[in-house]
């Protein structure tokens, strides 16, 4: 490989010849592992020409580099980075010099703390990842998502692709959510009241962005989304946690002074929870008594296995109360980071405009691709084999779950991909899940989905999205073992 020329740059700063300067600009690149070995340098007449030097200090430069082991020399092939060159087995970085106060500076800080959870990125290579929300290769359909990525790379959808398309969303998307997605879950909606975005993480923020403000007041569920926790921690504005019981939140238990509630009724995060009709009943009729607005949180609504899922807050909402967030990224790919918000027209015009300051749109690519995945039946069938595979997963899980005698804390018949977790009295979650690291066990841990500082040490989730369904029974098994060890 070649190094490009226009990464050297002279520090004007630095004393000594030219020739000197030179040479210890490409020293540098080579002990901090920014020139690696076997690379090619630019020839010493291009790289004279870049810097603005003679061609004899380039060549005397690197006639010292190649004395001094750093370069060496192919005939007429030209000048290539050493492969014995000593290398230090890590490069320190040099203290932050910054004289600037940051604290002070930061006007808004985001919330701190690990929103992924403790799941490492290295997930893959454990055993047995009992993680929540990653891709089955197996269970994805490749090869028709390959074709629908070369087609929207056509000449036929160029200008979808490569146009900026003024803060408006792929129409084909569009046309296949509110046709498709949306009644499925009881819900009619007109394109101007559907607003892409890049996944529900983002549509959650645009809408703490638009409803609230430090002297507004939201509902959250407790426990709940930690990622939400974090999006209304920015926006200043109280936060009145909800309890979830095991049918999920209950409109009994609101708190006085709701500006908006945010929740989960299809699948509750993470217990799993699904509200009854009754209780998404009285609900909308609480917003309209106390005039609060709903955000629903609609994730997990298409893998409900054994039963048709039940009809969304936003089909039962008369008024305009209710908006409806959508994503595709847990039933397709996480990383496709698609979604979609549904509300009222002039709140999707607001929502259209705030994402512009941002984002502009997503990318016309990604959404011509996967409005061709969509409209061509391949996502319905790969959800079809998505949910049978999740099914046949959970009777596994649950077989081993209750052969081990470990405790469920949620929901045990309500789909989704994960189940809800207590560790037996006096074992902390925290230290299970360390513990289980030694064995290629990987699980969540519960703290981070309460927000109050004496939250419990004692859930976990584990998930079967992620784990083929014959490794499962040892994976709890050696979860048993490891708590028993602990006990």
């Amino acid at each position: 490989m070649s190094i490009a020329v226009e990464s050297f740059l002279l520090d004007p700063r630095a004393g000594g010849s030219l020739q000197h300067r030179i040479r210890q600009m490409v020293a540098q690149g080579i002990i901090s592992g920014r020139l690696r070995p076997a690379e090619r340098m630019p020839s010493s007449r291009k790289l004279a020409a870049h810097l603005g030097v003679s061609r004899i200090t380039v060549t005397l430069a690197y006639a010292e580099l190649v004395a001094d082991d750093f370069l060496t020399a192919k005939g007429r092939s030209g000048y290539f980075i050493s492969a014995s060159v000593p290398r230090p087995a890590t490069v320190s970085r040099a203290p932050d010099s910054s004289s600037v106060d940051w604290a002070r500076m930061l006007g808004h800080r985001p919330p701190s703390g690990d929103l992924n959870r403790g799941k490492p990125r290295n997930w893959r290579d454990y055993r047995f990842p009992f993680i929540y929300g990653q891709t089955d290769p197996t269970l994805f359909d490749h090869a028709n998502w390959r074709l629908c990525m070369m087609e929207s790379l056509g000449m036929k959808d160029f200008a979808r692709m490569s146009d900026d398309q003024f803060e408006q969303d792929d129409p084909v998307l569009l046309e296949y959510i509110a046709r498709h997605s949306l009644p499925r879950r009881g819900i009619l909606a007109r394109p101007e009241e559907i607003l892409v975005t890049l996944g529900a993480q983002n549509a959650l923020w645009l809408a703490a962005q638009l409803l609230l403000n430090q002297r507004r007041c939201a509902g959250i569920e407790e426990p709940g989304y930690p990622g939400l926790r974090a999006i209304l921690t920015q926006t200043r504005c109280h936060l009145l946690p909800i309890p979830v019981g095991p049918s999920g939140l209950r409109p009994a238990d609101l708190p006085q002074g709701l500006d908006v509630l945010f929740c989960t009724p299809s699948h509750h995060c993470p217990t799993g929870a699904t509200m009854p009709i009754a209780d998404r009943q009285a609900l909308i009729a609480a917003a309209e008594a106390d005039d609060f607005l709903i955000v629903e949180d609609d994730y997990e609504f298409e893998i409900a296995q054994g039963r048709a899922p039940l009809p969304a807050l936003k089909s039962l909402d008369p008024s305009g109360r209710v908006i409806h967030i959508g994503s595709f990224s847990k039933s397709l790919f996480p990383g496709l980071r698609l979604g979609f918000m549904v509300g009222p027209e002039r709140f999707i015009a607001e929502a259209r405009a705030l994402r512009a300051t941002v984002l502009r749109h997503p990318p016309g690519l990604l959404q011509r691709a996967a409005a061709r995945f969509l409209s061509l039946g391949h996502y319905d069938a790969m959800l079809q084999r998505l949910t049978r595979s999740f099914a046949a997963r959970r009777e596994v899980m649950l077989a081993a779950i209750r052969a081990e005698g470990l405790i469920i804390a949620g929901a045990q018949e309500d789909g989704g991909s994960s189940f809800w977790m207590r560790s037996p009295d006096g074992i902390l979650a925290s230290t299970l899940a360390e513990a289980l690291k030694a064995e290629s066990v990987l699980i969540e841990t519960g703290l981070p989905f309460f927000g109050q500082p004496d939250a419990p040490d004692c859930f976990y989730r584990i998930a079967y999205s992620s784990i083929p369904a014959e490794r499962i029974p040892e994976g709890i098994a050696k979860i048993a073992r490891t708590l028993r060890g602990l006990g």
